[in-house]
């Protein structure tokens, strides 16, 4: 801890209060992405909602993040427009089509929509924010966008603490998050950009090309992909896994109540891991960083169902360790693209990167319930481990290619 608080103290004033304000944006406009699959246990005992309208609630908006980015990187909006007022306009077309959830049937067809609108928008706050992060980066590029995905990772647990603080109404959930969100839409207006702000002024639909043609950025995307195989289907599944657990050894109300803090406590650790992440990578390297945390979440989603109807801290313990270290990693993907990219297309490389690694999570998303029916919980999770150690071995041939001295500082 007095490691991360000597870097604190070490930023210039004007750096800190920027990526401060730019975290805090992140953390309160990210509410929007889990805001219905945190209420997914209260619709289906209200609505009876079907295992593929549960994955619904949480692949639309990957899907829309998705045509979102592709649309962003195609004509160059990552870097061609201002990101404050790019994350501002984003977060607020959000935020309404998160709250217009409320006068819509659950289980119709408008929801799915609704989500749909929902994911194009974090196109323009999640990728557009690392490149406002990455601007302020100097021999410290683990850290800060370690810092920002950390502010992502508390963002997206902040729908399950607000789940157990409502209680049964899911209601509270929507309108909180839409407030969150709309409250930041606001701060990020304050926040200040960077000296390494690059601008593109003309559309290069051809530069989205250069994320395979240019080696060390395609292996830094391959060990991505892994990395996102496993972690979007781990942060939409984990709660109802936690619950159909605690179920067997608690109330039925206690089960219900220890499952959302759970779940809170798992996706929120992330928050921690990216932080220390960052540090570990900035000193040790992005590879060596990459490659560890994936080989632990990955031994994780392979064991972690072996515990299910057992000692509940004991599955807690090892839920928690999955949740720092399944997401320590991800911002030192997004680093080594920053690092690796020209400088005037980093905003465009990023977003190519998650549109791709964000349409891999539509497959693990969807096939849980598959893989719960026919493997039963116990083995449901071990399918994601396929996607992290298959990561640890395109970021080992990326710590190989010379290129590789690019990366934090000549760490690799």
């Amino acid at each position: 801890m007095s490691l991360v608080m000597n870097t604190a103290e070490s930023l210039p004033p004007r750096k800190w209060i920027a990526l401060s304000l730019l975290a805090l944006s992140q953390v309160a406009a990210m509410a929007l992405w889990f805001s219905a699959s945190a209420i997914v246990p209260a619709l289906v005992r209200e609505f009876g909602l079907s295992g593929f309208q549960q994955s619904l609630l949480t692949s639309a908006v990957q899907a829309g993040f998705v045509t979102g980015s592709l649309i962003s990187a195609v004509l160059g909006l990552a870097d061609r427009l201002d990101p404050r007022r790019f994350i501002a306009a984003s977060t607020i077309v959000g935020a309404t089509a998160n709250i217009l959830i409320l006068a819509a049937d659950p289980a119709s067809p408008s929801v799915v929509v609704l989500r749909f609108i929902t994911g194009m928008c974090m196109a323009g706050i999640y990728p557009v924010g690392m490149k406002l992060a990455a601007s302020w980066a100097s021999r410290d590029m683990g850290l800060v966008v370690g810092l920002l995905v950390g502010a992502l990772t508390l963002g997206s647990a902040l729908p399950h603490l607000f789940n157990a603080l409502g209680g049964i109404d899911w209601r509270f959930t929507l309108i909180t998050a839409s407030i969150s969100a709309a409250t930041a839409s606001v701060i990020v207006l304050f926040v200040a950009a960077g000296p390494n702000l690059r601008t593109s002024p003309r559309i290069d639909p051809r530069a989205v090309l250069s994320a395979w043609r240019i080696r060390p950025l395609r292996l830094a995307n391959f060990g991505y992909f892994g990395h996102m195989w496993e972690l979007y289907a781990m942060w939409a599944w984990v709660g109802v896994f936690l619950q159909a657990s605690f179920v067997q050894t608690m109330s039925g109300g206690t089960a219900a109540t220890a499952a959302k803090l759970v779940t809170f406590a798992t996706i929120a650790a992330g928050a921690i891991g990216c932080l220390f992440g960052g540090l570990v990578a900035d000193r040790m390297g992005r590879t060596t960083l990459t490659m560890g945390a994936m080989a632990i979440s990955g031994t994780c989603a392979a064991a972690v169902g072996l515990l299910f109807g057992g000692n509940v801290w004991l599955l807690t313990v090892v839920c928690l360790i999955w949740g720092v270290t399944i997401v320590a990693d991800s911002a030192q993907f997004s680093a080594s693209i920053a690092e690796l990219s020209p400088q005037n297309l980093i905003g465009t490389m990023l977003t190519v990167q998650t549109a791709v690694g964000f349409s891999l999570t539509l497959i693990t998303i969807h096939m849980m319930p598959t893989w719960v029916e026919t493997l039963t919980w116990q083995y449901a999770f071990v399918p994601l481990a396929i996607g992290p150690f298959l990561g640890v071995l395109a970021m080992a041939r990326l710590r190989a290619h010379p290129d590789a001295v690019k990366l934090a500082n000549g760490q690799r």
